[in-house]
Parts: C-alpha cells; sequence; structure tokens
C-alpha cells in the first residue's frame, strides 16, 4: 500500500496549487538547457498501451494497420486486409516504485466496406490503493484513484491509398475521490476530446524480381484536442489535456512470400503551452507581480489560454527559443522482421531530450500469430540504470477473422503453415 500526503500528491499529480514553471534572473541569459518539462491533465492517454507498438519504440502513427491503430493513427483501420478483429493489452506499470500500478486496453474494429471502417477502444488506468492522509500523517481514508478513456472511430478511404479517421473521445479522471485540498472539495475529472489522422499507403513491385515487393506508408495524428480538465469546481486552475502530434513514415520490403523487414521513424510534440520563465526580484530572489497581480514573464509566453491558442502557440513560446522547441520533440525509430505472417520480432529507440523529461529506452518484442488468433510481448530497457520505466513489460492477445465462415478461417491457418 502506497502512504501519501495528501496535499503532495494532489501538487504533483494534479497540479493543483502555485506556478510549475521555473523563476529566473531577468539578467540571466537563458538558452534553453535547464529542465523545463510540460505537464498535461491525464498523460496516461500517451502511454503507447500495445505490445506491438511498443517493442518498435513506441512507433505507431505509420506502421502497418493492424487491431490496435486506435492508439496511434485510426486511420489505418480502412487498410486492414481483415474485417474484424479484438484485441486486450496489459501492462504493469511502474514496476520499480509500486506493485498495483496496471494498464488495461480493449480495441475492436469493424470494415463496414472496403472503405469504411468503425473502431471502439477503452484504456483503463488504475493507480492501486493509496493511503491519504494530512500535513500533520493524520489518516484520510485508503482509495483507488483510477483513469478511463473511450473512444469511437470512423475512418473513410480519400482515395485508393489515403485515409482520414475522426475519433470523438470521452476521458473521466478521479484521483482524489472528493477529498479536500485547502478547503476545497475535489471532484472527478470530466472531458471531451477528439483526434484527427491521415493514413497513407503505397505498394510499389520490382519489375526484375517478381517476388520483391515494398510499401510505403505515412502517418499523421493530431490526439486529445479537447477542453481543459479541472478536478473541483472552485477556483483551481484547468490543466490542458495532453494534445499531441504526430508524424511518421515507415519502407517495408519483402524479399519474398516469406521474409520481410520494415523499418520507420516517428516524431511527436505536445502541442499544449510551454511553462515560461519568471523573472525574480534581485534582492529578495522571489518571483516580481505586475500592478495587475500578475506574474512577469522573462522568457516564453503566457500559458493561461485558450485550448486553440494553445496549440498554435506552442510551436513558438519555448523560453529558449528555437532551440528549446526542437528538445521538445521526441523521437522514436523502430523495426519489424515478419516471417510468413507467422513469427514477428522487434526493436526500437525512443528519446526524449534531458530537459523536457529524460525518456530514453530501447525496446524489443515478438510477436506469433497464427489463423485468427495473435500474442505480442514487449520488453523495455531504459538507459539510465534505476529509472522508473525500467523493465517495463506488455502483453496483447488479440484475435482477427478474415471471415466469420469456419472454413475460411481453418484454410487461413493452413497457409500460414505452408
Amino acid at each position: 500500500m502506497k502512504k501519501i500526503c495528501f496535499t503532495l500528491f494532489c501538487i504533483s499529480l494534479l497540479g493543483l496549487t502555485s506556478l510549475h514553471a521555473q523563476a529566473v534572473d531577468p539578467s540571466h541569459n537563458y538558452l534553453g538547457q535547464e529542465l523545463n518539462t510540460i505537464t498535461t491533465a491525464v498523460p496516461f492517454l500517451q502511454v503507447a498501451p500495445d505490445s506491438r507498438a511498443a517493442a518498435m519504440g513506441d512507433m505507431g502513427v505509420a506502421t502497418s494497420a493492424d487491431v490496435n491503430s486506435q492508439h496511434h493513427n485510426p486511420a489505418k483501420y480502412v487498410f486492414n486486409k481483415n474485417i474484424f478483429g479484438i484485441s486486450v493489452s496489459y501492462s504493469p506499470w511502474l514496476r520499480k516504485l509500486v506493485n498495483d500500478i496496471n494498464l488495461l486496453y480493449l480495441s475492436t474494429y469493424y470494415k463496414v466496406t472496403d472503405n469504411d471502417a468503425l473502431a471502439f477502444s477503452l484504456r483503463y488506468f488504475s493507480l492501486g490503493d493509496i493511503q491519504f492522509t494530512d500535513n500533520e500523517g493524520n489518516s484520510m481514508g485508503t482509495q483507488k484513484p483510477n483513469e478511463f478513456a473511450i473512444d469511437l472511430t470512423y475512418s473513410r478511404k480519400l482515395i485508393d491509398e489515403l485515409s482520414i479517421a475522426l475519433t470523438p473521445r470521452f476521458i473521466y479522471s478521479n484521483l482524489t475521490a472528493g477529498q479536500y485540498v485547502e478547503g476545497v472539495e475535489t471532484n472527478a475529472g470530466l472531458a471531451g476530446a477528439a483526434d484527427i489522422s491521415l493514413f497513407y499507403e503505397q505498394d510499389f513491385g520490382f519489375k526484375k524480381n517478381n517476388n520483391m515487393n515494398s510499401t510505403l506508408r505515412a502517418g499523421l495524428n493530431i490526439s486529445n484536442i479537447g477542453n481543459k480538465m479541472s478536478y473541483s469546481s472552485g477556483t483551481l486552475r484547468r490543466d490542458f489535456l495532453p494534445t499531441n502530434l504526430k508524424l511518421g513514415v515507415s519502407y517495408e520490403l519483402a524479399f519474398n512470400a516469406h521474409h520481410s523487414l520494415m523499418l520507420g521513424v516517428e516524431v511527436n510534440k505536445l502541442l499544449v503551452p510551454t511553462p515560461p520563465q519568471y523573472a525574480v526580484n534581485d534582492s529578495t530572489g522571489r518571483i516580481e507581480y505586475d500592478a495587475a497581480g500578475k506574474p512577469i514573464i522573462a522568457y516564453g509566453k503566457n500559458p493561461d489560454v485558450s485550448v486553440a491558442q494553445g496549440i498554435f502557440q506552442s510551436f513558438a513560446d519555448a523560453p529558449g527559443g528555437a532551440l528549446e522547441e526542437f528538445h521538445e520533440v521526441n523521437w522514436s525509430v523502430g523495426m519489424e522482421y515478419n516471417y510468413r505472417n507467422l513469427l514477428f520480432v522487434r526493436a526500437g529507440y525512443f528519446f526524449e531530450h534531458p530537459t523536457k523529461g529524460n525518456r530514453q529506452f530501447i525496446t524489443l518484442g515478438a510477436g506469433i500469430h497464427y489463423s485468427i488468433f495473435g500474442l505480442d510481448i514487449s520488453y523495455l530497457f531504459t538507459v539510465d540504470q534505476h529509472h522508473p520505466l525500467e523493465n517495463t513489460l506488455r502483453f496483447t492477445l488479440f484475435f482477427d477473422f478474415a471471415s466469420f465462415n469456419k472454413e475460411k478461417i481453418r484454410t487461413q491457418g493452413r497457409e500460414q503453415m505452408n
């Protein structure tokens, strides 16, 4: 059981009090080299829930379509070769710190026609048992904070090689179980959001060798465009959702009917304001305020803006200028080897700049697919020792149906083995 001072718990997870940006001396020439992470509500929406993408450095926006395309790029669903699939993923989370935080993910899709597809997913994040205490250490009860999100998707081909998808989302975050913080009652956070995504897939053949062919894929996904979230009906501030831009490209080369290799790269960036650097008084070392009682910004821009303004502002508001904006871009590279659509071996690397969170890890994974059944697993190695994400495992079990006809299902399995 985790014993956490309730006030500190709310400050760290919810950002309910004080300014979260750093204060600097106005005479200091800020170069974007100081720790300045971007915080949002419900960060669990950013976690790759499935083992396939997790094994390729969290890369998934431009990989081939699968059952779990909902999180990475829902526009991929219309490119699935099968008509129906369902998947369940499970990940024990932050096992280096605690033993009862878990992420569960359910995803399913159905191809209505060759050009239209529908999909649904449910993401559930449990923080386990937490014993809340006040500043004096007095018990305030034990609760089980949890969060979940429900998605629906409609995707459609615009042309044979290009598709688009719209994904509305409902988000529920209950981290405080109605406790009071500084005399203010907290409640569950609610939000509505949507994703807009595009996917391109083009096959190429080789005239000199009919057994070889290749596929180029590209994808874009702007996710979690929605209202700010609050954990109180009072005056406490509202936090941005993790609106995020993903761009990626992959290239798959099929050497023959039995062997293929896919390589890809992906970048992603949060589309929310970067915390500015506030001016401090030379004599007291405290943040300076203007006549209206607002803190004076030395570098960067005011983060208290609307969602729409925050999206556009996020490309040019870092206090360290263009250098820091570049540091806010995360990179993923990955590969997948496919043997007869039966055995898969995957590897990848994820990089986040040290001043923006310093998540840097190597991933490995494997999958076995037979007929309609598939099982994927991934494992994460962190670059830094003793990192909370070290040794993270993810498991995905799925069923993918080309048809509900039993004879066709048996035939599909035999073709994989031949």
